[in-house]
C-alpha cells in the first residue's frame, strides 16, 4: 500500500530517534518516497547524514535554509505528502501540535498539510500517563490525527511501563493500514447525528442527557476516512468536528435537529442516528429566569417528534441505522424499536455495563438485524466500533 507514496517523516528529540533510521529503511523497502524532517533536539541524538543516506534525500533541519528551488518549502511538502509520520513523538511535540503551535519546519508542515498525520509517542511512562499529555493526545485524535499506542517495557530512563517506542516493523504495519484504508464509501453520502439535545426551560436552564457525542463523532470521522461525503448534525458537545466533513450542522433542540435531518435526508445513502434526542421538552418557555419558589415547581412537558420513526416512514433507498441505549430488558426494547422505526439494523448498548455508554472512550454493543440475527461485539474503542458498524452497512449498499 505504500508503493509510490510520499511520506514525510518527522523525527523529534527522543533517545528513540536512532530507531527511526530502521523505520526509514523499512519504508523505503515498501516502495515509499521518504523525506525526513528533524527537529533541533533530534539532531542531538542522531546525525542528519544517517537519514540522508537511508532516505536518499536531503534532510531538512532548518526552516530558514535557502531552498534549492523557489517554493515555500513547508507548504510544498505539505501539499505533496501522502502521509506525515512523527516517530518518535515527544511529549513536547504532541503538546505543540495539540495547541496549534507552528514554530519550526515540522510543526508548520503538520498544520499546512491535508494528508493523513500519524503520531507515534515515545517518552517516560510518567510523562506519557500525565493528564496533560493524555489530554493532548485526545485532542490530536479529535482533530483526525492517528495516534499509535506506545509499546510497554523497559525504558531508557530506567523505568518500566508504557512509553516505549514500538518496533519499526510494527509502525510500518500500522501506517500501511492507515494509508491503505479502503475507500469503500467513496461516492456515498452518509448522514450522522450525534450528541445530546437541549430543551430550554428558561434562559439559563435546560433539559438534556449525558450523551458526550463521542460515538457519533467517531462514526463521522471513520466515514470520512473511508471516502464518504459526511453530513454531521450535532447537538452541543465539547468535541471538535472531524476534519474533512462535507457539512457540519450544529443544533440545540430536538426540533432544530429534526429540521436539519429532514433537509439533508433525501440525498443521503446512509443515515446513522447516534444522537440522544430528548424525548420531551417544556410546553412553555419562560423568557425570564424562573426564581426559586416555596413548595417547588412543576414543569409541564410535551413529546418531541420521533425523528428516527419519521425517517423510517420516509425512507426509500437509504440504509437506516439506529441506536438504543437501554438499561432494562435491553434486547426486547431494541428489537421493538427496530421494527417500529423500520430500521435496517440497530446498535444496542446496555449503558449499565462498565466501559459502555455515555462519556466513555470505549463501547460494548450488540447489533440486531431485521431477520432476527444478533451479533455481539467485544469491548472496543468507539473508533473501532464505528468501523465495525460501517463494515455492516456496506452489504446494504452493495
Amino acid at each position: 500500500m505504500l508503493e509510490g507514496k510520499f511520506v514525510v517523516l518527522g523525527v523529534t528529540g527522543s533517545i528513540a530517534a536512532y530507531k527511526s533510521a530502521e523505520l526509514v529503511r523499512l519504508l523505503k523497502k515498501q516502495g515509499a518516497l521518504v523525506q525526513v524532517i528533524m527537529t533541533e533536539s533530534a539532531c542531538e541524538f542522531i546525525k542528519p547524514l544517517t537519514f540522508q543516506v537511508l532516505s536518499q534525500n536531503q534532510v531538512i533541519t532548518d526552516m530558514f535554509r535557502e531552498p534549492s528551488k523557489w517554493e515555500v518549502e513547508h507548504v510544498a511538502l505539505a501539499d505533496r505528502a501522502d502521509l506525515v509520520l512523527i516517530a518518535p513523538a515527544t511529549a513536547n511535540i504532541i503538546a505543540k501540535i495539540a495547541a496549534g503551535i507552528a514554530d519550526d519546519m515540522l510543526t508548520t508542515t503538520i498544520l499546512a498539510t491535508r494528508a493523513k498525520v500519524v503520531v507515534v509517542p515515545a517518552m517516560n511512562v510518567h510523562m506519557y500517563e500525565h493528564p496533560i499529555t493524555q489530554r493532548n493526545i485526545q485532542r490530536l485524535k479529535e482533530s483526525g490525527i492517528e495516534v499509535m499506542k506506545p509499546a510497554e517495557g523497559f525504558l531508557a530512563c530506567g523505568y518500566t511501563g508504557k512509553g516505549r517506542f514500538p518496533e519499526p516493523a510494527d509502525i510500518v504495519k500500522f501506517v500501511d493500514s492507515i494509508v491503505g484504508r479502503a475507500q469503500d464509501l467513496k461516492g456515498k453520502t452518509v448522514l450522522i447525528t450525534a450528541g445530546p439535545t437541549r430543551e430550554p426551560v428558561d434562559p439559563v436552564r435546560f433539559i438534556s442527557n449525558h450523551s458526550s457525542g463521542k460515538m457519533g463523532y467517531a462514526l463521522a470521522r471513520q466515514a470520512v476516512l473511508r471516502g464518504a461525503r459526511v453530513v454531521l448534525i450535532s447537538g452541543p458537545t465539547s468535541i471538535d468536528p472531524p476534519a474533512g466533513l462535507y457539512k457540519f450542522i450544529p443544533v440545540e433542540t430536538a426540533l432544530e435537529m429534526e429540521k436539519a435531518v429532514l433537509e439533508n435526508f433525501t440525498q443521503a445513502h446512509v443515515v446513522i442516528k447516534a444522537a440522544a434526542v430528548a424525548d420531551f421538552r417544556p410546553k412553555n418557555y419562560n423568557p425570564g429566569k424562573i426564581k426559586k419558589q416555596g413548595g417547588g415547581m412543576v414543569i409541564e412537558l410535551v413529546k418531541n417528534p420521533d425523528i428516527l420513526q419519521e425517517l423510517g416512514e420516509k425512507k426509500q433507498h437509504q440504509v437506516l441505522v439506529g441506536f438504543a441505549a437501554e438499561t432494562d430488558e435491553p434486547e426486547k426494547n431494541a428489537k421493538e424499536k427496530l421494527e417500529r422505526k423500520n430500521l435496517d439494523f440497530i446498535v444496542l448498548n446496555d449503558v449499565t455495563q462498565e466501559g459502555a455508554g455515555f462519556g466513555s472512550d470505549t463501547n460494548i454493543v450488540k447489533i440486531i438485524y431485521r431477520d432476527g440475527r444478533t451479533e455481539i461485539l467485544p469491548k472496543m474503542l468507539k473508533r473501532d466500533v464505528a468501523d465495525a458498524i460501517l463494515d455492516r452497512v456496506l452489504p446494504y449498499l452493495n
